[in-house]
């Protein structure tokens, strides 16, 4: 598990995965800066799974390509954690040859409401789809010729096992599953690719005009999406406070989860963000 996936999400599989059996290995936080061929002297016959993130949690864009096949000549499955926003402009984990794809559909339309409820999204090659746990809705028509849609594949276990099944529907989630919908509806393909392309562009702004500021730069050199790390002259909890103290949000302590970088912010910039709004945080940052 690559130390650049969500550390929330690691947490997570910990958690599950304990008195399991099941050794994670790769994902210790002094490895941050690492890149994809870090995780390649961990692969070797009793690897299970190798996770890895698109773009990373420090907004890198990477080409697993290498990375996944050589899961693959181990006998191993390689899960792409993904922002869907970004697939609309990136290369496809699916080209790169990914057995699993998540991610979070919150980007699609969903507000950040204090960090939930959101939806994720799981999908997976043809060959795996009976392995997953829930639901497949399937789309076909009536005998009036008439869109209709069917549960294609549903495991017995939910009608059988009841308390003891292992997957189960919230209806939340299928509430902001619709919500989603709307929203990849109404912008259509065109759309959706004008959010990808104001995230991207202004993003790229936002880091070159940060990076003009003495004692702040940009800490990675690899291409990125709409994330990326701001190296600061002051720890970054300090920054985010006096950033606070001038009514701005700022980004995230990357100390927090990685020792070796407390001076290191995570800043995100979407479609939501105006220039305007940029100038001011690049103005603030000046008079820091």
């Amino acid at each position: 598990m690559s130390p650049a996936v969500n550390p929330q999400y690691r947490e997570v599989i910990r958690t599950y995965t304990q008195g399991m059996g099941v050794e994670t290995a790769g994902d210790e936080p002094t490895n941050s800066g690492s890149s994809p061929e870090a995780l390649l002297p961990l692969i070797d016959e009793n690897t299970m799974l190798v996770i890895v993130q698109y773009p990373d949690f420090f907004g890198r864009i990477f080409d697993y390509t290498k990375l996944i096949n050589a899961a693959h000549e181990k006998g191993a499955l390689v899960c792409v954690a993904a922002n869907p926003t970004a697939l609309i402009m990136l290369k496809t984990p699916g080209d790169m040859g990914a057995d699993i794809v998540v991610g979070e559909a919150q980007p699609f339309g969903i507000p950040l409401w204090y960090g939930g409820p959101y939806l994720g999204f799981f999908t997976t090659r043809k060959s795996y789809v009976h392995k997953m746990a829930g639901r497949l809705v399937g789309e076909t028509v009536d005998n009036r010729g008439q869109r209709a849609y069917v549960l294609t594949l549903t495991a017995r276990e939910q009608h059988i096992k009841r308390e003891r099944a292992t997957s189960n529907i919230c209806t939340n989630q299928g509430l902001l599953a619709l919500a989603c919908s709307v929203y990849m509806s109404t912008l259509g393909k065109q759309g959706l690719q004008e959010v990808a392309n104001l995230c991207h562009q202004k993003a790229h702004y936002a880091a070159s005009e940060l990076a003009k500021i003495d004692g702040f730069d940009l800490c990675h050199t690899e291409p990125f999406f709409h994330e990326f790390v701001l190296c600061c002259p002051k720890p970054a909890s300090e920054v985010n406070q006096y950033l606070l103290d001038h009514g701005i949000l700022g980004g995230y302590d990357l100390g927090r989860d990685y020792p070796d970088m407390p001076n290191h912010l995570l800043v995100c910039v979407t479609e939501m963000n105006s220039k305007e709004e940029i100038d001011t945080l690049v103005d603030v940052l000046k008079e820091m």
